[in-house]
């Protein structure tokens, strides 16, 4: 299925904000349109420190991989809620340490997909796949990604800002628990969101979900926590994100911003 195809067209919502170009935006890219700049800037309006949020986020992704290749020895990823590529995507800093790595995408905006299929191309050792799929569909996800990876090795979940996407009534620690259930032991999890510890930022995302085709939840760093329950954190634990073994990407934003908070957990 390509972009000129109707069903792909109706699901681009051009006239409405996503989440995926609008922080592309964020992140100071250019595959988004007028109204996703338009809720970017909303957002930047009543918390300007979002921006530097977005590219701790891209920081703590590069940070996290890093560590699960070249420490702990994963060498198969599945990426839910992939976003927009840009600079050092899951596969490239994998498959630079470990040049056969195996990576599995997971999205649900055809735009991401488009972009993803052209852009992110895996060393010839290793593999890139790319799933369309919400990351409520985790029997499907789960089928499709085992054509690439191999289940019965250890696997590094990475799910970066997709737990805020599900409001409470669609319970996300039970869609975290339905992929943790599928991987073997000694796999880990990588997950990181946006918490309502700011006034400033609640108020902006509160102006984001009141336009944009889907919400977006903050929650306490306490519930985001729940969500790796039955696993054991791996230092430093569940802090706020520029916090998490930082390097010097991780400076430049005061702590007392950074209304984030990431993890990574293994599966013993």
């Amino acid at each position: 299925m390509t972009l000129s195809d109707d069903s792909w067209r109706a699901r681009l919502r051009t006239d409405q904000p996503h989440s995926a170009r609008v922080w592309n935006y964020l992140l100071g890219g250019k595959d988004h349109y007028p109204v996703d700049s338009s809720a970017g800037e909303l957002i930047l309006k009543n918390f300007p420190q979002i921006a530097a949020i977005a590219r701790q986020q891209r920081a703590f992704l590069k940070r996290a991989v890093r560590f699960l290749t070249a420490e702990a020895g994963i060498r198969q990823f599945l990426d839910i809620g992939t976003g927009l590529p840009t600079a050092d995507n899951t596969h490239e800093v994998a498959q630079r340490i470990a040049p056969d790595s195996r990576v599995v995408y997971v999205d649900n905006d055809p735009i991401v997909l488009a972009h993803a299929e052209a852009l992110l191309r895996s060393t010839p050792e290793g593999a890139c796949a790319y799933i369309d799929a919400d990351a409520r569909d985790t029997g499907r996800i789960l089928a499709r990604a085992a054509e690439t990876l191999d289940f019965t090795r250890p696997v590094g979940l990475i799910m970066l800002g997709i737990m805020g996407q599900l409001p409470d009534s669609e319970e996300p620690a039970r869609v975290v628990k339905e992929f943790v259930d599928a991987l073997p032991s000694g796999s880990y999890v990588a997950l990181s969101d946006g918490t309502d510890t700011s006034e400033g930022l609640r108020t902006a995302i509160a102006a984001y979900n009141s336009q944009s085709v889907h919400s977006y939840h903050l929650r306490s760093p306490e519930q985001i926590g729940s969500f790796l329950g039955g696993l054991r954190l791996v230092e430093p634990g569940l802090v706020r994100t520029a916090q998490w073994r930082p390097d010097h990407e991780a400076a430049g934003i005061d702590p007392e911003e950074d209304h984030a908070v990431s993890a990574v957990a293994v599966k013993e």
